[in-house]
């Protein structure tokens, strides 16, 4: 009898093989390979949501702008003129712009893919592919978003005659580490949402609260020498500065901008990797 199955595997199989499916054990990062073979469909689901975003409206493209431009023009009237914060002798408007825009794709990325998993439900539990593509196409559309807004930063420079400067060429490095910064933060709600639902209500609260802890309408030297190592564990307020500084020509806080880098590197490696770990049970509970 095993000769008779042994000769059967042969004729259909070629050889004896046999495999055995387990699941993974532990902590894993990325399978970059998986993705990299999944890269249209993320192009496909980005331009779904950049036009669905723009579909039908009366301003089309300007909803981009018009969400930082009128924030910054609130918060010049209000913590500029009023309170009177100071701006490290920079016009305020350009000053909080230049805060504005990393912050305002953070807070837009991590806001829609930390609720993109329960949003594309009927694909999630229909098919599969790499989970992780849901929430990286919500930040695909916060780049154009992003790029666009840019726009009018440039035109303010040119308007307030701030010269361009060589840390122009730091600006793609930073948006690059907002992007990881983003996918960890928006991985981690994102796979938090589909168990919890209750996380899609503290995503807008958290967003408010992280951006008054995060130097976007004042600078980080309003704050006390001795507490800016504990500002400095905010990955976000390293970024900003760094952003601002990109464009405004003032040096780089090395430090500040360290501790943050390195905080926006564990930040992204615990998200992804607790995504990875629980999205096989995403099908069975989304």
């Amino acid at each position: 009898m095993p000769d008779e199955l042994d000769t059967l595997q042969e004729q259909y199989f070629g050889h004896e093989h046999t495999t055995v499916i387990e699941p993974r054990k532990g902590w894993h990062m990325l399978d970059l390979k998986e993705l990299w073979a999944y890269r249209e469909l993320l192009w496909v689901l980005t331009m779904r949501d950049v036009k669905v975003r723009y579909k039908q409206t009366v301003l089309g493209v300007a909803w981009a702008i018009i969400p930082p431009v009128t924030t910054m023009i609130i918060f010049s009237i209000i913590f500029g003129g009023l309170a009177n914060i100071p701006s490290e002798g920079h016009p305020y408007p350009v000053y909080v712009y230049t805060a504005l825009l990393p912050w305002t794709f953070f807070a837009n990325s991590i806001g829609t893919s930390g609720t993109s998993l329960i949003s594309s439900a009927h694909l999630v539990s229909k098919v599969y592919f790499p989970r992780l593509i849901i929430p990286l196409s919500s930040i695909g559309v916060g780049l154009i978003d992003l790029a666009i807004a840019m726009v009018i930063l440039f035109l303010l420079m040119f308007y307030f005659d701030i010269p361009f400067g060589p840390g122009l060429l730091m600006v793609p490095i930073l948006v690059m580490a907002v992007v990881f910064m983003a996918l960890g933060v928006g991985t981690l709600l994102a796979a938090l949402t589909v168990t919890y639902r209750d996380f899609r209500y503290v995503i807008p609260f958290m967003i408010q609260i992280w951006m008054y802890v995060t130097p976007v309408v004042y600078p980080l030297s309003l704050i006390p020498e001795s507490w800016r190592w504990l500002v400095a564990l905010n990955p976000m307020t390293g970024l900003v500065e760094a952003f601002r500084h990109a464009f405004l020509g003032d040096p780089f806080n090395v430090y500040t901008s360290f501790v943050s880098v390195v905080v926006a590197i564990a930040i992204f490696l615990a998200g992804v990797s607790y995504f990875a770990k629980v999205e096989r049970r995403f099908a069975d509970i989304v």
